[in-house]
């Protein structure tokens, strides 16, 4: 499979704060790719990094095969759409569409077409004469993608595009923007630190922790099996257990994972504790155990019982939804 980027050895350093700490990864051409992390684990840096916007302090980027690590950003076949949208107020949404065609000198009349296709592939067709301050939220990001899609880029770059939408419009737009990058087949790299965004969205994802990449690999993949007690926290809810709780449950006494869908109450079993809080989410209950010095928490589906605070449970699950990983 050919590759769209590949970091190789890549650091950016601004003084003694290491952004982005030697990352190698690789993002296959047609592919949606996801950078997740909290702030400051080097994300975005690494967007910029692909965009030219940054320089790498040590390593090398390439892009479809190319070494683009000192090319200027108007060279590389790349296009970001940034979380603010950054639509110019005084252009009506046909003119913000075709600015990157005007700034490479194509005419009013093949500029303006070509803008109008871009805006009806974003469902807003009729929308050309309006101004930005005349849309909704959800569709100025609309013409922030038709606006970095109308240069043809060979790879998108999309940087957190959706923290600004509200939940329902967030989810639509999920959807959509996953519906049109496989009618595309371009590359889309997307930053975000929302979990459900990467898993939902991602044919493949990067977690990010300062600077370096804790683990690569599918939504399910990280998902079920984190490699680290980071991944395992951050990507989703799990139950993080330590090695002498593990060994308890019947495993070796190593760190594992144990993810709340995954974990029953039971009457009796090796491991008990007080039900310390309870957190309806209408699909099921949220019951957290405290079993010692940990905290355990189960997911009780809608329509069984349900204990009351303070109460004693056991917790059971099946043995292959134990994870056992690294402590670091």
């Amino acid at each position: 499979m050919t590759s769209a980027v590949e970091f190789r050895s890549v650091s950016r350093h601004f003084g003694p704060v290491k952004a982005v700490d030697g990352v190698d990864l690789t993002i296959a051409e047609g592919s949606f790719f996801a950078m997740l992390g909290p702030s400051g684990s080097g994300k975005t840096t690494c967007l910029r990094l692909i965009s030219g916007f940054e320089k790498p302090t040590g390593g090398q980027i390439r892009i479809f095969g190319e070494d683009v690590s000192n090319t200027p950003p108007h060279l590389r076949n790349v296009n970001t759409v940034f979380q603010d949208y950054a639509l110019f107020p005084h252009l009506n949404v046909r003119d913000n569409v075709a600015y990157g065609l005007t700034v490479k000198g194509v005419g009013r009349t093949a500029r303006h077409a070509k803008a109008e296709e871009m805006l009806a592939l974003v469902k807003l067709e009729g929308y050309g004469d309006r101004k930005p301050a005349q849309l909704s939220g959800g569709q100025r990001q609309r013409v922030a993608l038709a606006r970095a899609l109308v240069n043809e880029p060979r790879v998108l770059l999309l940087d957190e595009p959706l923290g600004a939408l509200d939940l329902k419009l967030r989810e639509a737009m999920q959807d959509e923007l996953k519906a049109l990058q496989h009618k595309l087949g371009l590359t889309f790299v997307f930053v975000t630190h929302d979990q459900h965004e990467a898993l939902s969205m991602a044919d493949s994802l990067a977690v990010f922790n300062e600077g370096k990449i804790a683990q690569i690999g599918s939504p399910q993949e990280i998902y079920d099996r984190p490699a680290t007690r980071f991944v395992a926290d951050f990507v989703g809810s799990s139950n993080v257990l330590p090695p002498d709780l593990t060994r308890a449950l019947g495993g070796p006494a190593q760190w594992a994972s144990l993810r709340p869908e995954a974990t029953r109450l039971a009457a009796t079993g090796p491991v008990s504790g007080t039900v310390t809080a309870l957190r309806y989410l209408g699909s099921g209950t949220r019951v957290v155990i405290r079993a010692g010095e940990t905290e355990i928490a189960a997911l009780v589906p809608a329509g069984q019982p349900v204990p009351e605070e303070g109460a004693t449970t056991a917790i059971a699950f099946e043995p292959s939804a134990l994870h056992l990983m690294g402590a670091s």
